[in-house]
């Protein structure tokens, strides 16, 4: 958890730390606590009602091979999660179809929204485009 003022006095590194923390910290125990208290309490999600017009929610897991399926075309160029569960700020992670560590992500931005990232040069140093025809 952070604020936005803590994330404009932190580097990207500090922000990926948090998030890598998040992850560590959501075990078998916070995932099984959650589950017995929505049996007490069953609701099903409403993403408009859940988040405002500034959140940022990461999705999928690196158990997911998305790119070992293989239908008798080849290897995935790349992969997109569908368009369910979309909103401005949504963002899953893949296993980068490189391999070797990289990762792949699938951002859901408006288009101001993603302007403003695409000219961000701090975000921009620290990404690479995968480009499969090279």
């Amino acid at each position: 958890e952070t604020t936005v003022g803590e994330l404009l006095e932190n580097d990207l590194g500090w922000a990926a730390w948090k998030i890598h923390m998040a992850i560590i910290n959501h075990d078998d125990k916070v995932v099984r606590n959650w589950v017995e208290e929505w049996l007490h309490s069953p609701f099903v999600y409403k993403t408009d009602l859940f988040f405002d017009p500034y959140t940022v929610m990461m999705g999928s897991s690196p158990r997911f091979n998305m790119y070992g399926n293989e239908f008798g075309m080849g290897k995935a160029l790349g992969v997109r999660s569908g368009y369910a569960n979309k909103f401005d700020g949504k963002i899953t992670s893949y296993p980068g179809q490189e391999g070797g560590g990289s990762i792949d992500l699938e951002v859901c931005l408006s288009p101001d929204k993603m302007m403003a990232l695409e000219t961000d040069e701090e975000f921009m140093s620290s990404t690479s485009v995968f480009n499969p025809l090279f």
